[in-house]
């Protein structure tokens, strides 16, 4: 085997790297939400959703956010991180792309590189601060026998002022101090930090590994819960899938069953009306297959199949930065 030596790399510091995203790019809580151009129905779920929130946090049930990156990069940290503050989520699930941008915007204040630019002549994502702390951290927790979520958290905050001056926008951070899980769901190769010398696959597996094994416990108590599936199409759908069947064989050698909860999709693509085709994802109807919806994961594994036996589901069609602050101004001040 030929193994590609990381060491030959010139990895670049983060001030030579223009940005995307500032700080000036994410949301306030008291900016004004124009939601014109969201459908009816969609807003109308979202207040339904809203309600489904406040109840189960008063009953004290599980509420998982589960994420893709485009949730942040659509500048809604503030959001999600006043919904922790609130009591409202129990459990942040994410993929490593939300922490790379949750470190970068705490430790230098923006994020999110030009691809296209810099995949030119291969400085994309051959960047020191991000590679060299992020990987540390992992390894760090590895040692410590900790989660990757967890320890990515703990390296931000236990960060000088000087090396995280915006740590207060920080998703990991809160979660942290707040002593709420989160988890990073990490493929190897997916993400820059990959290719900096300092990456450990072990540790990244081992760590990982933990997160799913506290994902699925989440997913164990989810009944009466709230599983909120936000801007992943393939991660999200899969490891909510895998943990929730784990979850199933227990709960059912325990007399128990896990049904009766709520699930939530927050993505931009069309599904037309699909509540009004229950056989949109049976692969045994005729040109089921041939409907690319047919291959949108979140769809056949979040809205329909792990719902029928009791629960119920919403689709929340829209760009992130109108629905998820809209949620967020719903669940606003609710004692």
């Amino acid at each position: 085997m030929v193994e590609f030596d990381r060491k030959r790399l010139k990895i670049l510091p983060l001030v030579e790297r223009e940005n995307k995203m500032t700080l000036a790019d994410v949301k306030r809580l008291e900016d004004s939400i124009c939601t014109k151009d969201l459908n009816p129905i969609t807003k109308m779920d979202i207040e339904i959703l809203a309600e489904r929130l406040i109840q189960r946090r008063h009953r004290g049930r599980q509420v998982i956010w589960l994420m893709g990156a485009h949730v942040l990069r659509r500048g809604n940290s503030r959001y999600i991180i006043d919904l922790m503050k609130q009591g409202f989520l129990t459990h942040i699930a994410s993929n490593m792309a939300v922490a790379i941008h949750d470190f970068e915007l705490s430790h230098i204040g923006a994020t999110l590189e030009d691809v296209e630019f810099y995949i030119k002549d291969g400085r994309f994502g051959n960047w020191e601060e991000t590679g060299q702390y992020l990987n540390e951290a992992i390894f760090t927790g590895y040692k410590d026998g900790i989660g990757l979520g967890r320890a990515i958290g703990r390296m931000i905050n236990s960060s000088s002022s000087q090396e995280m001056p915006h740590r207060e926008i920080s998703i990991f951070n809160t979660a942290y101090e707040l002593d709420i899980p989160i988890t990073v769901h990490k493929g190897i190769g997916y993400d820059i930090t990959d290719q900096h010398p300092a990456a450990n696959f072990e540790a990244i597996g081992k760590t990982s590994g933990l997160d799913f094994l506290e994902f699925a416990s989440a997913i164990f108590q989810l009944e009466d819960g709230v599983f909120l599936n936000l801007g992943s199409s393939v991660m999200g759908p899969e490891v909510y899938l895998k943990a929730l069947s784990m979850a199933r064989n227990v709960a059912g050698q325990e007399g128990r069953e896990i049904k009766r909860f709520t699930t939530a999709v927050f993505d931009m693509v069309s599904l037309g009306n699909w509540k009004e085709e229950p056989s949109l994802v049976d692969y045994k109807k005729p040109g089921a297959m041939s409907d690319s919806r047919y291959y949108f994961r979140p769809l056949k594994s979040v809205l329909v199949r792990t719902v029928k036996d009791g629960g119920e589901s919403f689709y929340i069609q829209g760009d992130f930065s109108l629905t998820v602050p809209l949620l967020c101004q719903h669940l606003k001040g609710v004692a």
